[in-house]
């Protein structure tokens, strides 16, 4: 019940994701089938209607074991959600319980955040958001930060 609200609330911030040279990319364990039903179901039905984003189907669950999601004794993933930086590198890791869905607005912050920090080599602290302060990683230039701050 909660993969479709998932899959819609990212599909509907494509484009925000774009504005800032993210892709979204999702996964599931169904066929290809399953999601070409899924996708032509209204969503007054539950279904996903029209998509913004790419849905792979996963039915070996070889993405889901490679990424360490799959539940092995009941063979269903957990909610991974993954951020994968231009250079191939896994910068964060999310896995929820089967109940919860993940967030998109603190997905975007993330990448944003990863983003800053690459551009400027300052570290963005707790609860940042863009255009926040962030942190000199450095003893002395960092003081100015935790004055402001505090």
């Amino acid at each position: 019940f909660v993969c479709p609200t998932e899959i819609i609330a990212f599909s509907e911030r494509a484009d925000d994701f774009r504005k800032i040279n993210c892709e979204v990319i999702a996964a599931s364990t169904d066929s290809h089938f399953t999601h070409l039903a899924w996708i032509n179901t209204s969503r007054k039905q539950g279904g996903l209607g029209p998509m913004n984003i790419p849905i792979l189907s996963d039915k070996s669950h070889r993405i889901a074991r490679d990424y360490g999601v799959l539940n092995e004794e009941t063979g269903v993933p957990f909610r991974g959600l993954f951020i994968v930086d231009d250079k191939q590198a896994l910068r964060q890791i999310t896995v929820n319980d089967l109940p919860v869905g993940r967030s998109v607005d603190e997905t975007l912050r993330l990448v944003q955040a990863f983003q800053y920090t690459d551009k400027y080599g300052e570290v963005c602290p707790a609860n940042w958001q863009p255009g926040a302060k962030t942190i000199k990683p450095d003893t002395k230039a960092a003081q100015e930060y935790f004055v402001d701050a505090n």
